[in-house]
């Protein structure tokens, strides 16, 4: 959908630019995520929301529909207000947004992004902003989510491959894109995903990662069967179906995909692949992948593994870990960081390297979280009335959790670690002179730093624990 700048808010934003007192002439705020589920954040999202929803100038035809809502929706109209954006800034909102470089992984409750007008008759917008620059709180929280399985993952493949750094980037599959609300959001938490991976079935992310990153090819698969493909051939012809997987992608080198649990993974995997077939998967230089798709996943993945294991053999490799010859095996079904880190430690346990094994992640990557799995909030913590700045903050006494921070924040960096420090009014250097590491991304409509997906993949790759 095309949105109309003006009425990308929240109904109660229209008519704050009345609220705040005389005088005021810049209103400054911050984002940061106060807690939740993980201790620490990976900063990505925000390029793509500024040049998908913050490049379009506000039009006149902006102005008229925005009225023609608002005012009959019950709201005091600042039509004053957008006409004097048009004549005076061209329609282009006079704010300056300073950011962690994306693909940044600091602690929780440190400063993610600061947002300040540049002009003092628009001290109303910065707050009015927040609901288009709040939803961060998405592909943050998915990359964050990804970025946990990323490093349990790694942590598996240092201790039981001898190639993990070549493996890591394919062990998790991004199948989120049927499971999410929205092409849009496939797009933003598709893209958030392969901050971490290579591994994706969601071609909305390679889009965007195209437009807003500068990526042109983000993600990778291979050819993958699902059931209807398999249970067209009716039962009787199941290992048909199978042998007709082979012929068709079986090719020296190449990898596919068959789902096996149509009636009897077991059976399938067993006669079927371990007997019937084996001679055909080896004779075609490929590497099949079988993929279960019921049952609880910890005890399935291990009996699949183990009966692969005994029909196509395995070797050990230098760290006392077996791994699977000409075949590999990919859960999709009830995955999540839990039941991967509990597949994980059983096939270790055996003595099976995590080699073996790559996960496929739907809704549980792309979906299941909210703004509340990480407390993301936005707050203004300063306001310059009267050319002079104050402190701006809440401080509820029933919930000690929700106390914001005060004053014009910025983000310093000793030895790796991230914390809150103050800035100086004009340029937002620290109050000694230092460096600022919320860098400006945006200021008055334009894009001033534009990263590539490789440059924050490096970035990521930098916070390996």
């Amino acid at each position: 959908m095309t949105t109309n700048p003006i009425l990308n808010t929240d109904s109660y934003k229209i008519s704050h630019f009345r609220q705040y007192p005389p005088a005021t002439e810049q209103v400054f705020s911050y984002v940061e995520a106060r807690g939740g589920a993980y201790k620490k954040a990976l900063f990505f999202g925000l390029q793509a929301i500024l040049k998908a929803e913050f490049s379009k100038p506000v039009t006149r035809a902006d102005i008229d529909e925005a009225e023609a809502i608002l005012v009959p929706h019950g709201l005091p109209f600042h039509r004053a207000g957008w006409e004097l954006l048009v004549n005076r800034h061209g329609g282009h909102l006079p704010l300056e947004i300073r950011a962690q470089p994306e693909g940044t992984i600091a602690s929780v409750r440190l400063p993610m992004m600061t947002v300040v007008n540049t002009d003092p008759d628009f001290f109303w917008l910065t707050s009015y902003v927040e609901t288009a620059l709040l939803r961060v709180w998405y592909p943050i929280t998915v990359a964050t989510i990804s970025n946990g399985v990323r490093q349990l993952i790694r942590k598996h493949l240092i201790t039981t491959s001898d190639t993990p750094d070549a493996e890591l980037p394919f062990k998790l599959h991004d199948f989120g894109a049927r499971g999410v609300s929205s092409n849009q959001s496939a797009a933003l938490g598709g893209m958030a995903h392969l901050t971490n991976f290579q591994g994706t079935d969601t071609l909305a992310a390679l889009v965007a990662a195209r437009r807003f990153y500068n990526e042109p090819l983000a993600g990778f698969s291979i050819p993958a069967a699902e059931h209807s493909t398999i249970t067209s051939w009716e039962r009787p012809n199941e290992e048909a179906a199978y042998a007709n997987m082979i012929r068709h992608f079986g090719k020296p080198g190449a990898l596919f995909a068959v789902v096996s649990d149509s009636y009897d993974l077991f059976h399938a995997v067993e006669h079927m692949w371990g007997e019937n077939l084996r001679q055909q998967v080896i004779d075609s230089g490929a590497t099949l992948v079988v993929r279960p798709d019921s049952g609880d996943p910890v005890e399935v993945v291990a009996k699949t593994v183990s009966l692969l294991a005994e029909k196509f053999g395995t070797d050990t490799n230098t760290k006392g870990y077996r791994v699977l010859k000409n075949v590999r095996v990919i859960q999709g079904d009830g995955v999540n960081p839990v039941s991967i880190e509990a597949i994980l430690n059983r096939l270790t346990a055996e003595g099976f390297s995590a080699s073996n094994i790559a996960f496929g992640m739907g809704g549980a990557l792309l979906q299941k979280c909210d703004r509340d799995t990480m407390q993301f909030a936005y707050k203004a913590s300063a306001a310059k009335v009267g050319g002079t700045w104050r402190d701006v903050y809440k401080d509820p006494v029933t919930d000690t959790g929700k106390r914001s921070k005060r004053g014009l924040l910025g983000l310093a960096a000793d030895n790796g670690q991230f914390r809150t420090v103050a800035v100086r009014d004009g340029d937002f250097q620290q109050v000694d002179g230092s460096a600022n590491e919320l860098k400006t991304v945006w200021r008055n409509g334009e894009l001033l730093q534009d990263d590539t997906l490789s440059a924050i993949r490096a970035r990521v790759t930098s916070f390996d624990n």
